[in-house]
């Protein structure tokens, strides 16, 4: 569970895992700090060499309570889920799956990507959906590159992903308050984010270059929160992600699943295990729960 937090201002470590085969570096949840407003999931994927042959493959598995967004920098996947939804995500698109009461889905590298050696990098995020709606309906939405906001000033360009930011509005159909943003610089600069309130937390993730946070280096990988006025710098050729929102209260993550109790967590449990989530159209993998023999 969750545990309140007054006062917010730390630096999280990654630590490196693997999916399915593919590195990945997490960052969100962390023992300390279980979330970043409504974001409780943050895994970096790659970067990472695919030789020929050889692909991501992510079985069919289950979710409620949240919505993922898949954000890449390199690489393809192709996304089926139980509602019927096939999509291939490119680099500069979102895939934007909310669980509602439950969704299957999975992420394979398409048939073309494994023709030769191929590259991988991307982030996703999960968003806990604010407790009106964990047990709603699910959905799936995609947008392309050009429908995303974009705009460059002196010294980076922007790129808003999901949420608002000033008078900038993603299409992407978020439940809470929330920003999230993806930075390139071409030369040094600065920003300065007024608190919002301590049930609002900024997060700061640099892929490359030199970003300083709060005053101090902020180490690439390693991820900033704060619930505090916000103070960050960059130098050029910088790339970072800067994303936060308003808290939505205590939640429980249990394996793939989000929920404000322990009784949505124990039923999609006992749901998955007898095998009564509706299946992938097209796909009859299977990810146990874990522990099950």
């Amino acid at each position: 569970m969750n545990t309140p937090i007054d006062v917010v201002d730390l630096v999280i470590a990654p630590r490196k895992q693997s999916l399915m085969g593919l590195p990945i570096r997490r960052v969100l949840p962390w023992r300390g700090q279980r979330h970043c407003g409504p974001f409780v999931f943050l895994d970096h994927m790659g970067p990472h060499t695919l030789a020929p042959g050889e692909g991501l493959d992510v079985p069919p598995h289950p979710h409620i309570g949240l919505s993922t967004l898949t954000w890449l920098y390199a690489g393809q996947f192709e996304h089926r889920d139980s509602l019927g939804s096939v999509q291939i995500i490119r680099p500069g698109e979102v895939n934007w799956m909310t669980a509602g009461r439950g969704i299957v889905h999975s992420e394979r590298s398409p048939d073309d990507e494994r023709a030769a050696e191929s590259h991988v990098e991307g982030l996703q995020f999960w968003v806990a959906q604010p407790q009106s709606a964990e047990t709603g309906e699910p959905r799936f939405e995609h947008h392309a590159r050009e429908q995303l906001p974009t705009w460059q000033d002196e010294q980076a360009s922007w790129t808003l992903i999901a949420g608002q930011w000033q008078q900038q509005r993603s299409p992407v159909q978020v439940e809470s308050e929330l920003a999230l943003l993806d930075v390139r610089t071409q030369r040094a600069g600065s920003l300065e984010l007024p608190s919002q309130g301590s049930d609002w937390e900024w997060g700061l993730y640099p892929l490359s270059g030199a970003v300083q946070w709060q005053g101090q280096p902020l180490p690439q990988y390693h991820l900033g929160v704060t619930n505090q006025a916000v103070t960050f710098s960059w130098q050029a050729d910088s790339h970072f992600v800067l994303f936060g929102g308003r808290t939505l209260g205590a939640r429980r993550i249990d394996w793939n699943f989000v929920a404000t109790n322990d009784a949505l967590i124990d039923q999609a449990r006992r749901d998955w295990q007898a095998h009564r989530f509706p299946p992938v159209p097209g796909d009859a993998g299977y990810v146990p729960y874990p522990g099950n023999d």
